[in-house]
């Protein structure tokens, strides 16, 4: 499934004393992943999805975002493509309920606009802050670089910018950083936080996609 931990594993979710009244906010930081993996995700009473867990990153303070598995209706009624699983951003969670809900501190419009702000990745969605930082390789395994950006024209995400390895500039005369096009990106993998390529470079390097947003010459 992809980057989250196990949505039927639950063993790591403390059952005692977790949870809050209703005026306790997720503010002080508090609550871990573990805490809140299973429990079901509001905005009033609309029922959003429910938390499976968060990026693996050794630097938690990057960790911008949960991982949630979306219910179909709202997927289908606030995502431009509906998605089984999104991101939501820790800033929205307002607090832990009498009955364990999660309830978010935002509209659906808000949520809405952030689905908007995302990266489909085989047919998943993923936040600007869950692909920073990833390690990227192509088809057959060669590590390309790091993700240290990515490329908008205007309210969509084009493609990732990538900071290459010494050993892939040399070898194929390139500067710092290249960009690499969304619809090139084929999969992520949990455990090693990284971003899989559809193709090797080379056939990636001749594509008229990889051209264009390299040349700066996207169309809106």
């Amino acid at each position: 499934m992809g980057w989250f931990n196990s949505p039927f594993d639950t063993s790591d979710v403390r059952q005692d004393g977790i949870l809050q009244q209703e005026t306790e906010t997720m503010a002080d930081d508090n609550y871990r992943i573990q805490e809140l993996l299973q429990r079901e995700v509001y905005v009033g009473e609309n029922l959003v999805g429910t938390i499976v867990g968060e990026r693996y990153h050794p630097n938690e303070d990057r960790v911008r975002s949960m991982r949630i598995q979306v219910k179909p209706n709202v997927a289908e009624e606030y995502m431009r493509k509906p998605a089984e699983h999104a991101p939501l951003s820790k800033e929205l969670i307002h607090s832990i309920q009498d009955d364990g809900s999660v309830k978010l501190s935002k509209s659906m419009r808000e949520l809405q606009r952030r689905w908007r702000n995302t990266v489909r990745i085989e047919e998943q969605l993923y936040a600007p802050d869950e692909l920073l930082d990833r390690a990227v390789l192509d088809d057959d395994g060669m590590e390309l670089g790091v993700v240290i950006g990515l490329v908008k024209v205007k309210r969509t995400y084009r493609g990732i910018t990538v900071k290459l390895r010494s050993a892939v500039r040399r070898r194929y005369a390139l500067g710092e950083t290249i960009d690499i096009p969304v619809t090139a990106l084929a999969r992520t993998r949990a455990r090693l936080d990284e971003i899989v390529l559809s193709r090797t470079y080379d056939k990636l390097r001749s594509l008229p996609s990889y051209i264009q947003i390299n040349e700066g010459i996207l169309e809106d």
